[in-house]
């Protein structure tokens, strides 16, 4: 999930915001900041991290590392409220190290991160059709399995959905609109987590037969689903495979993923819809800390 799993952003060409170019004499300073984030480990994580610093002003640039979990800030004399920010997602950030750089250096810091909004625009929208087609059909075959595991699944995947339709929507909006719309996503994620678990509890008191084999299916799938999401993610960046594999096999969605698969195993073989319920709460926990952490930004 996204917490996880809580990862990386503008617009095409009708939103795309133009940087006009910056006189570098009047740059009297710039810094390259560089922060370890423990609790960043899959895309969605990524794209918060570019919202909440992308209203700073002066703009900062990002080049976020998430396999090692990374983030460099290119800015001006605000490294202060750069820590604030980070710290408002409680991923952990800790400031390593600041250093200082040229003003041509941050002008060009500024500029290479503008020239990839498009295609990082383009990513998004791929991600988001993913995710957002796999919460409908996890959902429905979750309901129709009697999975309280797909169904949970299912609202993790739209916790990503939802995270990405803010990245998209927060180019050129102001701050208030931005963390207005962040905070309508957190309560949208916090009610489908809360519905999960009375599910789970319905269930629970009531009784269930989850359908393993779909369950097993359909986690297979999501799990594909997610994989692609993240080889997307890595189209790019400059990382190599032992990267790519590091941060796939840490992702939060792949390892709820496995924990579906997991479950329709072991209702399969003993014959209890236990396993389903437990991981049903398992990932419905993720989502509600997800939606904690977006409902905390300031």
């Amino acid at each position: 999930m996204s917490e996880s799993c809580n990862g990386d952003c503008s617009g095409t060409s009708e939103n795309t915001i133009s940087h006009p170019p910056m006189d570098t004499a009047e740059i009297t300073s710039a810094y390259v900041s560089e922060f370890n984030v423990p609790k960043m480990d899959c895309p969605s994580e990524e794209q918060m991290i570019r919202i909440v610093l992308d209203d700073i002003k002066p703009r900062v640039a990002l080049d976020i590392d998430i396999p090692n979990r990374k983030v460099q800030v290119f800015h001006q004399e605000i490294t202060h409220e750069i820590q604030e920010k980070l710290a408002s997602l409680e991923y952990g950030a800790v400031l390593i190290k600041t250093s200082t750089m040229n003003a041509a250096e941050y002008e060009q810091s500024i500029a290479t991160s503008s020239s990839s909004d498009a295609k990082e625009s383009r990513i998004l929208k791929w991600l988001l059709l993913i995710n957002g087609t796999m919460f409908v059909t996890e959902l429905f075959i979750g309901w129709y399995a009697q999975s309280a595991g797909l169904i949970a699944d299912s609202v993790d995947m739209f916790a990503d959905a939802a995270v990405y339709s803010l990245a998209l929507y927060a180019v050129g909006r102001s701050v208030q609109l931005k963390h207005r719309a962040a905070h309508i996503s957190g309560w949208l994620q916090l009610l489908l987590a809360l519905g999960v678990l009375a599910e789970v509890l319905r269930r629970f008191i009531y009784g269930s037969d989850p359908a393993s084999t779909l369950m097993m299916v359909f986690g297979f799938i999501a799990l594909t689903a997610n994989v692609i999401c993240l080889g997307l993610i890595f189209k790019s960046k400059d990382s190599g495979a032992h990267m790519k594999a590091s941060w796939i096999f840490s992702a939060n969605d792949v390892i709820a993923n496995v924990g579906v698969i997991l479950a329709g195993f072991l209702v399969a073989i003993t014959g209890s819809a236990y396993p389903d319920l437990i991981i049903g709460i398992f990932i419905s926990i993720i989502v509600l800390n997800g939606a904690r952490r977006i409902l905390q930004i300031q």
